[in-house]
């Protein structure tokens, strides 16, 4: 009966010492869960920060794109317009050439006025192309980047 008694004490003592690696195997599992968890929370808290700040950034270049296309429809017209009187010079030039209207001189002062502004036109309508290029490109930067915070959270929820 003694030798059984020891015989059982010793499986309670390789019992406890065994019950107590496993409940500090487990701690340390626990440990790291929370580690774990938090750390997520984090990324997942940085990654919403990036988010919003890409929607500011695309909505502030919405407004930029859409203030261009307004400023490149007011030149198409003005430079509409600037077609029209240019085509009434031409005309106002030919009757000069066949002696039906003032001085040669007026002719050149109203060419040169309308040289002034297409030119001014011209270099108008290239300053806004410039911005919509650059708009674009930006919108395209964004998109770029919203494609790759798709791929981030499928590679994220992918590994878990």
């Amino acid at each position: 009966l003694k030798e059984e008694n020891a015989s059982l004490r010793s499986k309670i003592n390789k019992l406890q010492i065994f019950s107590e690696t496993q409940a500090d195997k487990m701690r340390k599992l626990e440990k790291k869960l929370e580690e774990n968890k938090i750390k997520e929370e984090k990324e997942a808290q940085d990654l919403e920060a990036m988010v919003q700040h890409v929607e500011q950034n695309l909505q502030l270049m919405t407004k930029r794109a859409v203030k261009a296309e307004n400023s490149a429809a007011k030149l198409k017209q003005e430079n509409a317009l600037l077609q029209v009187q240019l085509k009434n010079y031409k005309m106002e030039n030919e009757a000069l050439r066949s002696g039906q209207s003032a001085s040669l001189a007026v002719v050149k002062q109203n060419a040169d006025l309308a040289l002034q502004n297409l030119l001014t036109v011209i270099t108008n309508s290239r300053s806004s192309i410039k911005q919509l290029v650059s708009g674009a490109e930006s919108l395209q930067l964004v998109a770029d980047l919203l494609k790759s915070i798709d791929r981030i959270s499928e590679m994220s929820e992918d590994g878990q």
